[in-house]
């Protein structure tokens, strides 16, 4: 798949829509900066935790309770909005869709460890058009209107050392459901050659956050393999706008030419980096969930038929 490396050119007869995304991404900073007083004072007290799909998707009241406090902020300032939760799911049916992930990294919000986040991203006729990734310990507003990111309201630029040899890359591959759906020595041997090839390599333990940081340029490069909008909308049109490039990967999961934050695996690189490793390592994990993915489908159609 080509690798997507910018917003489409704005047209002329364009600037309702730019001042309509400053507008969102303000009232995104506004939502985000909310709950950080109720997450902050939360944050590293003994919480109780729930979980979801298996014992590695935490959930807490926090999670939810800063959900809704987002929800009122977005709904009382734009009424056209429908908006996309982790926790409530999908309300609404106007104009505007939101991306909502009240943490980002709630398994590390649980155990006080400071790599998590806030992430709201608004989008129009399926395309991100404003977006603010709060990272609430650090007080750091990364944001995106259509045109340029910021970091606390200054503009913001990517940069990644150009040898993947050299290169840090922040990625959460493999996690048991990866062991799952690539057998644990194929998952393995992805991460051992990850390993190997770059400098350093970390698991922080948010998509959302991790991609804002290849936009500051803080780290080079990042990668997933189960991600949702939620956790990615926001920080795509960040890192573009900064100059950075996202590749999105459909696993198997979504049609090929899917909007890249509907994509459940990415890469990300900040600019100046090219690192074929990373890229044929994600790529034949995904040609791969694709192929396994349509062999499924076969066989079901073949069993009904």
């Amino acid at each position: 798949m080509p690798m997507q490396t910018s917003l489409s050119e704005r047209k002329p007869g364009d600037e309702d829509a730019f001042s309509r995304s400053v507008r969102l991404m303000k009232i995104a900073e506004t939502a985000a900066r909310a709950v950080r007083d109720p997450l902050l004072a939360a944050f590293r007290s003994d919480m109780a935790v729930d979980y979801k799909v298996d014992l590695h998707d935490i959930v807490t009241i926090h999670d939810k309770r800063a959900e809704a406090a987002i929800r009122a902020v977005i709904l009382e300032r734009e009424p056209n909005s429908a908006i996309m939760g982790e926790e409530g799911g999908q309300i609404g049916s106007g104009e505007v869709q939101w991306y909502v992930d009240p943490i980002d990294g709630t398994a590390n919000f649980a155990r006080g460890l400071a790599f998590w986040c806030v992430s709201i991203a608004a989008v129009i006729g399926g395309e991100a058009v404003a977006g603010v990734v709060y990272d609430p310990v650090a007080d750091q507003m990364f944001s995106a209107d259509l045109k340029t990111s910021y970091l606390d309201g200054e503009r913001l630029h990517s940069r990644s050392v150009a040898d993947e040899t050299r290169a840090t890359l922040i990625t959460g591959y493999p996690v048991s459901r990866d062991f799952r759906l690539d057998g644990r020595e194929a998952a393995l041997a992805n991460f051992g050659t990850l390993a190997e090839t770059f400098s350093t390599l970390r698991r922080p333990g948010s998509a959302a956050l991790s991609i804002a940081h290849v936009a500051a340029g803080w780290t080079d490069a990042a990668a997933g393999f189960g991600v949702n909008a939620w956790d990615v909308a926001a920080a795509i049109l960040i890192l573009k706008n900064a100059g950075g490039t996202y590749e999105p990967l459909p696993l198997g999961k979504v049609a090929e030419g899917s909007a890249d934050f509907l994509c459940p695996g990415y890469i990300a690189m900040g600019e100046g980096a090219s690192y074929p490793t990373l890229q044929r390592v994600a790529r034949s994990i995904s040609e791969s969930r694709i192929a396994n993915a349509a062999m499924k489908l076969n066989q079901s159609a073949a069993a009904k038929a």
